[in-house]
């Protein structure tokens, strides 16, 4: 098996560096800093960046349908309009405003252009974070609660399947998806042994799941099966979430973090928070943009 090695295309220095997707259109990969309240574009063609500041913490960007260059954004509260152009936010739906102390964590849109997200507790101590969907109409609906920290949110080729992620728990379960969205048969796809917790992940065009973990220095991938079948490693701890790009849809773009990182093991870690490439046997998936439950 040849040994894939991660490239820092980009020495960023997020401190939670979250949440790439892929813009086609523009050979640009788009994430956040969380914690740096930042969200981040490069241009995998020229190396071009951007910066634009957030009025909170980013927990996620998914490209907008029908809208040039725009995106949802989900920060503590609510979901937003992020408009790169004017580096506007525009609140759209109020979430968890009875929940303070919570803020919103990692999202991923489906083949079929709807939103799932992840709530957590922003201190990462009580299980007050759901995972849910937007539908049609534009209501947001619990699919799932418990949870300190959700992740991962991630659907099969043929979206029968969602993937989410524990990660406190250390565990990756899996869902059925019926036609309208709602899941069943929760299970444990997989636990990670060793080193890490998993944060977010993808899912190739063969249905095979790449999973990040924080503070474990690699990325695993597993089969539908849930057997690891490869690890990635990288050369900082905290590795936080992947996507698929490029031309062919083979380029990973994955982003990492030093939060929670000693002085001393940043020194050891210059590249902890940059933004890292590497190349896939197998396509992923393209990426989708929100079509559903939002003013167009």
């Amino acid at each position: 098996m040849k040994l894939r090695i991660p490239v820092c295309v980009w020495p960023v220095n997020a401190e939670l560096g979250e949440g790439p997707v892929w813009r086609a259109e523009e050979n640009a990969v788009y994430f956040v800093d969380i914690k740096g309240r930042q969200i981040h574009r490069w241009s995998g063609g020229l190396g071009d960046t951007q910066t634009w500041n957030a009025p909170d913490q980013p927990g996620f960007v998914a490209p907008l349908a029908n809208r040039d260059r725009a995106f949802i954004c989900g920060m503590p509260g609510g979901l937003y309009r992020f408009d790169t152009g004017s580096g506007q936010f525009i609140k759209l739906k109020d979430i968890e405003a009875h929940l303070p102390g919570n803020r919103l964590n990692d999202g991923f849109v489906d083949a079929s252009g709807h939103l799932w997200f992840g709530s957590m507790d922003d201190a990462e101590e009580q299980p007050t974070g759901t995972l849910y969907r937007v539908n049609d109409s534009g209501e947001v609906l619990a699919q799932d609660n418990g949870y300190v920290i959700t992740n991962g949110p991630a659907m099969s080729p043929d979206r029968r399947t969602l993937y989410h992620n524990d990660t406190m728990q250390r565990v990756v379960y899996a869902f059925d998806v019926a036609e309208d969205g709602a899941l069943s048969n929760r299970r444990t796809f997989a636990t990670i042994s060793g080193d890490g917790h998993p944060d977010g992940m993808a899912v190739d065009s063969e249905g095979f799941v790449w999973v990040a973990l924080f503070g474990g220095w690699r990325i695993e991938r597993y089969s539908p099966a849930g057997e690891l079948v490869e690890q990635v490693p990288f050369p900082c701890a905290n590795v936080t979430k992947l996507a698929f790009g490029g031309d062919d849809l083979q380029t990973v773009y994955a982003s990492t973090a030093w939060k929670g990182l000693s002085a001393a093991e940043r020194q050891r870690q210059p590249q902890a928070g940059g933004l890292f490439s590497f190349r896939a046997p197998v396509p992923g998936q393209p990426q989708a943009q929100c079509k559903w439950g939002f003013a167009q």
